[in-house]
């Protein structure tokens, strides 16, 4: 489980990926404290399996999927990612629940100053749009965010000056692709009440409904 507070922005050293396998290497400093063999770190908001350590950095097996479904796969030498250990049993919680898997991309499809904030535009598919709400908690590339606007096909997050030094987002250029987990209350949720909808229904709606809600007592 991670916070959304990033620790450390590292550097990419490699991407190796082929059909049935892939490896990263990242160079970092802080997340290395206290961290051993086995651990997990979560780079970009995906969570990954420390399986070797050097004195600047580690190497972490990756999954082919991962590599595609996932911004990893886009990374080439020296370039910066998020990094959060895995949160410890009596750490304290910054931000919010964060699985470090990653449900899909979105794209960066507009930046825009205001005063001292900095406004992303993201695009997404329905699928992610599903649980994206106003108000509500986003992670992108392992960040963890509130959602100041939502609409149909994307929403918008506005990024601190302190969020802005301290994360990669800040660096995306129009049309980079950035990793987006859901809050995972909502998916729960969903999945949890999904077999008495079906129950009551022959042909339930895909969605959740205020009248479902109302009628089961939220």
């Amino acid at each position: 489980m991670f916070t959304g507070i990033i620790e450390e922005i590292g550097a990419m050293r490699h991407v190796v990926q082929n059909n049935i396998s892939g490896e990263i290497a990242v160079k970092a400093n802080t997340v290395l404290e206290g961290t051993k063999i086995g651990d997990s770190i979560a780079v970009n908001g995906v969570c990954l399996t420390v399986t070797s350590m050097q004195s600047d950095g580690f190497t972490a097996d990756v999954m082919p999927e991962t590599l595609r479904y996932t911004n990893l796969g886009d990374l080439k030498t020296g370039d910066p990612v998020n990094l959060e250990r895995a949160m410890a049993a009596d750490g304290r919680f910054g931000g919010h629940m964060v699985a470090g898997h990653s449900d899909g991309t979105g794209k960066l499809s507009d930046i825009k100053k205001e005063g001292n904030a900095v406004w992303l535009t993201i695009d997404a598919a329905p699928g992610l749009m599903r649980y994206i709400v106003a108000k509500g908690s986003v992670a992108l590339d392992g960040v963890s965010l509130t959602v100041a606007e939502a609409e149909k096909d994307r929403f918008k997050v506005s990024i601190i000056p302190h969020t802005g030094a301290e994360t990669t987002l800040l660096t995306k250029r129009l049309g980079s692709r950035i990793n987006i987990e859901n809050d995972l209350v909502g998916k729960y949720v969903e999945k949890l009440l999904t077999p008495q909808a079906e129950a009551e229904s022959s042909s339930p709606s895909p969605y959740l409904t205020l009248e479902y809600l109302e009628k089961n007592g939220f």
